[in-house]
């Protein structure tokens, strides 16, 4: 996309959204009216930030005990393949509002989100008559700027990115707990260190979230349809569960780090509790991981409070559910930390969906989808729940399109990328179908190859392997393609280029509007 076509999709988004067919079935046609505004779906769209895709009871994991995200699961699809393209908190929550790749949302690293786009999840979903509300971790700019949400209640983790902000969370605790410290536990938002939350449980901001959601449904008697989007700011670090969490876990095995035979670079660094790298040792590693899934349980049984409440408020049989995250965790894998790699600890994200009762769809409850999915998707499944024609501009897809047909065209690969951080070489892109995953390290035109189908974990890289020759070949030219529309700045004489400074912000990045006078 270019900066005429994007400039011709904003003229598109502010006219409005067209009315198309109904959500799962085929019995309407595009131009059909829209359902009447009772009969629309509510819309609950559920995340946590740092969230690994694996962390699911359903994905088989041991110790991740998750019964009601399960149930989402159970009574829907769960995405095997669900990636977030750029995997770190602000790019991937440009692509989930937006609806866009990172070159067209134009965020390629951590930077500010944008304050307004020509897609906006909240502001296209109140066109089509919906009452929007958001509660907890935005990690927006302005910090209240609303996207057009009606309100917002935030939990920013502390974080303070403008002169005299307070999020709600904290006004709250400062009303619960006068004179207490909401950080009283003592570990950073980045650290790998562990323990357990220092005050007393319903102080903790995953019970503020929760709760806070559960009486919002209570409460809610507007006369439109919902969409709600709740945002938890754990398991994140800092990996604080309350004692009972972490006692729920304590006798289930989490799995050790996993090693590749390309990560020995990456142990030696220093020992500071924020480090990105590092080999701290397994028993360190295993004390983070058990510390990170009880404060996964944590959360969960907050979903559950927050179904519970869609159920007794007799909206849960006509609510389309999202369950999500922004990015992964590393957790120790190949001695790596936080966020922002390619490799599936960081870029793989749990992807969930139920839908209404009435619904009928083309495949039973309970199925497990192999396509590659990613945050862009939200938006158009959103759209198409709603009724509503999906901007042709828009990278997303709508992810009833495989419900309605498991068996229908999709996308065959979905990009990630990161520009710089933490290291200089740490700036890449690549390409994943879910099974093979292809990683191309800008500053040197180093390669990684990884066969996923018979190693998940990534601990062999076979780009060096004369049996994948013609794969990494293949792969190569399939990166070149996609980064075609960029220019010589990123492919050189059909092949990616080397590139020596990192990109932050893709030339489509809404410019800054001046203050009006």
């Amino acid at each position: 996309m270019n900066r005429r076509q994007f400039l011709r999709a904003s003229a598109l988004a502010s006219t409005g959204l067209a009315l198309g067919a109904s959500p799962l079935t085929r019995d309407a046609r595009p131009g059909r009216p829209a359902p009447d505004a009772v009969r629309r779906p509510h819309i609950i769209l559920l995340m946590t930030d740092q969230h690994r895709g694996d962390a699911l009871g359903c994905a088989g994991h041991p110790a991740a005990l998750t019964p009601h995200l399960d149930g989402i699961a159970a009574r829907g699809v769960r995405f095997v393949n669900g990636f977030s393209s750029t995997p770190s908190c602000t790019p991937a929550r440009a692509g989930l509002l937006t609806g866009l790749s990172p070159w067209h949302h134009g965020m390629l690293g951590y930077g500010r989100v944008a304050r307004r786009y020509p897609f906006e999840m909240p502001q296209m979903l109140a066109a089509l008559g919906y009452f929007g509300f958001g509660i907890g971790k935005m990690h927006w700019f302005p910090q209240r700027n609303l996207h057009g949400f009606d309100g917002t209640l935030l939990d920013e983790s502390g974080r303070a990115e403008q002169e005299g902000f307070i999020s709600d969370y904290r006004t709250w605790f400062k009303l619960e707990a006068p004179g207490a410290n909401p950080d009283a536990t003592g570990i950073g938002w980045n650290e790998h260190r562990a323990s357990v939350y220092a005050l007393e449980e319903r102080l903790h901001p995953t019970a503020w979230t929760g709760s806070t959601a559960v009486r919002f449904i209570e409460n809610y008697k507007a006369d439109k349809p919902l969409f709600l989007k709740v945002s938890f700011a754990r398991p994140h670090s800092p990996y604080d569960p309350p004692r009972r969490y972490l006692d729920r876990v304590r006798d289930t095995r989490v799995p050790p780090r996993l090693i590749g035979d390309w990560a020995a670079e990456f142990a030696d660094y220093p020992n500071t509790p924020d480090a990105p790298y590092g080999d701290f040792g397994e028993a360190h590693a295993a004390g983070s991981r058990r510390h990170y899934y009880a404060s996964i349980a944590f959360i969960d049984d907050q979903i559950g409070a927050i179904l519970a409440a869609l159920k007794k408020k007799g909206f849960l049989d006509n609510t389309l559910v999202l369950f999500t995250s922004d990015h992964g965790d590393m957790l120790g894998d190949h001695y790596h930390w936080r966020k922002t790699y390619p490799y599936q600890g960081s870029a793989n994200i749990p992807f969930l969906m139920q839908w209404p009762a009435a619904w009928t769809a083309g495949i039973a409850r309970g199925t497990a989808l192999r396509q590659p999915v990613e945050l862009r998707d939200v938006l158009p499944t959103f759209l198409d729940a709603a009724g509503a024609e999906i901007p042709p501009a828009m990278d997303g897809r709508s992810l009833l399109g495989l419900v309605r047909d498991p068996t229908s065209a999709w996308r065959s690969v979905i990009d990630l990328e990161h520009a710089q951080i933490y290291r200089p070489g740490n700036y890449w892109g690549g390409l994943t179908d879910g099974r093979i995953k292809y990683v191309w390290f800008y500053p040197d035109g180093r390669e990684q190859l990884f066969d996923l189908d018979k190693d998940p974990g990534e601990t062999r890289d076979v780009a060096r392997d004369r049996a994948y020759a013609d794969a990494l070949t293949a792969w190569r030219d399939r990166f070149a393609a996609h980064l075609a529309e960029r220019g010589e700045g990123f492919v050189k004489d059909g092949k990616p280029a080397v590139r020596r400074e990192s990109l932050l912000y893709s030339p489509l990045f809404p410019k800054e509007e001046p203050p009006p006078k």
